[in-house]
């Protein structure tokens, strides 16, 4: 099992030079990929152009480049580019992001996200092994018929004619459309004590293109803090989970509730979200259960992650995508070190 770094996206809190502090240990210590995000404030294209040009080894990926916010076509040029940039380096993870910055952000229609991924794919792997880029499907015509385009390829050569390609999925049917046409998935709220279920939906998918499950990149971002108390160090990663179970999408429409509900905590589940959309995110912070905090973070003193880096090793996890709960850049450069010290002890690094 490798180490990556799930950086997210710029808030208020943090800084492109914070950030680029992070990748840079990360760099040192060995980790093997540095991840950026987006969602509708900073885009993840330019945070990994702005590290990859200060980085030797590591490799830089999206998580995601949001399909919504581009044309596939504009999808490859920017990997190929990002590709040639960083030597070789670039993984190009993909999401559908959600209803309401889909279509209040994007104004883009979120109907039937699973055939335009498979559809957005194709494009963007023809496009980057320099093929002509013709395609007739449901959602992308190319080139729009009945007028002056022409099929064209991309205009320069990439350091590679595949780039890897991953999947943010929450769902069984988008598991399995990971596993069919993607080289990984990006996975949240992964517990290893409940992700058989999930891998089996990946296994489907990689079966119908005729492959196993050897060589699929899992790859979950998983919420570290370290510390003496497990209760404390829960606490500080309550607030992202209520957000995301309780307040990423609407009542009807919210993957991440839906996961946690798959997971077995649906009373639970839905006690965050009626709390969280009644403004009460104090009180929905509260109502997460620890030990779901527990089972899909890295919680604890060095040896406690170790043995729990030990379990997501034997879960199925290829890449494990530490997210820093920490309070300050040197925090999380102590966390960092931390982190890639219990990889060793667990036994488990490759």
């Amino acid at each position: 099992m490798r180490l990556g770094l799930s950086l997210g996206y710029q808030t208020a809190w943090s800084t492109p030079a914070d950030h680029l502090a992070l990748a840079q240990e990360a760099d040192r210590l060995g980790y093997s990929v540095v991840w950026a995000a987006e969602a509708y404030g900073s885009d993840s294209p330019s945070m990994l152009a702005w590290m990859a040009g200060q980085t030797e080894r590591i490799d830089i990926g999206s998580a995601v480049m949001q399909i919504p916010g581009r044309t596939p076509a504009m999808t490859a040029m920017t990997a190929a580019t990002l590709d040639a940039l960083s030597g070789g380096r670039f993984r190009l993870g993909l999401g559908v992001s959600g209803p309401q910055v889909s279509e209040g952000w994007h104004g883009v229609r979120f109907g039937k996200p699973l055939a335009r991924t498979r559809e957005y794919v194709d494009i963007v792997k023809l496009a980057v092994a320099r093929k002509e880029v013709a395609y007739d499907g449901e959602f992308y015509t190319l080139p729009l018929p009945d007028g002056p385009g022409k099929a064209l390829r991309l205009g320069f050569h990439p350091p590679r004619e595949h780039i890897p390609i991953y999947l943010a999925a929450v769902g069984p049917k988008n598991l399995e459309l990971a596993g069919e046409i993607a080289d990984g998935w990006l996975a949240v709220f992964y517990a290893p004590e409940f992700a058989e279920e999930q891998l089996a939906a990946v296994r489907a998918g990689r079966a119908k293109a005729g492959k196993e499950l050897a060589g699929f990149d899992v790859v979950p971002s998983v919420p570290v803090v370290v510390g003496d108390d497990i209760e404390s160090c829960a606490a500080l990663v309550r607030w992202y989970a209520a957000l995301y179970v309780g307040g990423m999408g609407s009542r009807q429409q919210n993957f991440y509730n839906q996961l946690a509900t798959r997971m077995g905590y649906g009373d639970a589940a839905r006690e965050v979200q009626d709390l969280y959309l009644a403004k009460r995110q104090r009180d929905a912070a509260a109502a997460v259960p620890l030990e779901f905090i527990d089972r899909t973070s890295l919680l604890g003193p060095k040896e406690r992650i170790a043995e729990r880096m030990r379990q997501f090793a034997e879960a199925g996890v290829t890449t494990l995508s530490v997210t820093l709960f920490a309070a300050d850049r040197d925090t999380g450069v102590r966390t960092l070190r931390t982190v890639a010290e219990a990889l060793d002890l667990s036994g488990v690094g490759e």
